[in-house]
């Protein structure tokens, strides 16, 4: 039996998550936004489910619930950062406090996270942390300015904590989701639409979503299932790309980038006595 810490439970993948761990016989630490979310599951799993809540904007709070959670549970194996969403408009588009939001939701929050979990992780000489990024996090959709931002500086985050942690034990596995059939699309923050972004790229991603032209052709479940199984490879995979789409896109993304490099190589050389 292992016990998991996961945030933003009360829906999609962190409650497909939290449902799955239970049943296999796993304990859970769930955190949530929406109270009594979570009600049916606790009823079902009274002496392994603990539900707290919390919104990871706030610091305080963040360390008083992962004190109370190793409290309770005695020790924590994994910890899922699952708590997120997306700001879904062109970057003109977007209010001052709605970028500062999105930031402080997709970016300090999880680090936050991290650095309440690392002393009791230090401390009990083992641990991991998966961070649940996106495809988004290696690749970019118009729309999705300020998403991808936080993606792209929580990929870095954890990339680099992944070389200080790995001598004490700790793994770090960054999760890059494609698109499935989850809360995701439903909750996704919007803002006042700007006519001159009608007939742009940002125009035509607007559109095709509003219209279902994206296919959606992953199963949350089959991805549930693999990011549960991850924890047992070791060392910990750095990432873990789930989803036709999110290999696909992200291939292309990195091949693009790695030849634009190798484009510029000589230039690049140039500098260098």
């Amino acid at each position: 039996m292992k016990t998991w810490f996961i945030t933003g439970t009360s829906k999609g993948l962190g409650k497909v998550l939290t449902e799955k761990l239970l049943a296999k016989g796993d304990r859970v630490v769930a955190t949530v936004r929406q109270a009594n979310a979570l009600d049916e599951l606790k009823s079902q799993y009274p002496d392994t489910l603990w539900v707290y809540m919390l919104d990871v904007t706030d610091t305080a709070a963040i360390k008083s619930v992962v004190r109370q959670a190793f409290g309770a549970a005695g020790s924590i194996d994994y910890v899922v950062n699952n708590a997120g969403y997306a700001l879904f408009c062109a970057v003109e588009e977007a209010g001052d406090e709605q970028i500062r939001q999105q930031i402080d939701t997709n970016v300090i929050g999880s680090i936050q996270v991290i650095r309440a979990v690392l002393p009791y992780f230090r401390k009990q000489g083992y641990g991991r942390i998966l961070q649940i990024s996106s495809a988004g996090g290696q690749t970019t959709y118009p729309n999705f300015g300020y998403y991808h931002t936080t993606k792209w500086a929580i990929e870095g985050f954890c990339d680099t904590i992944s070389q200080e942690l790995k001598p004490l034990n700790i793994g770090v596995t960054i999760v890059e989701p494609g698109a499935h059939h989850t809360s995701f699309g439903s909750a996704m923050v919007t803002a006042p639409v700007m006519e001159a972004y009608d007939q742009t790229p940002a125009g035509d991603v607007r559109r095709a979503i509003a219209e279902g032209a994206f296919p959606i052709k992953n199963d949350v479940h089959v991805t549930v299932q693999a990011i549960i199984d991850s924890v047992n490879v070791h060392p910990a995979p750095l990432r873990l790309a789930l989803g036709g789409d999110a290999y696909r896109d992200v291939r292309a993304s990195l091949v693009a980038r790695l030849e634009a490099l190798d484009a510029q190589k000589d230039l690049a050389l140039a500098s260098e006595k």
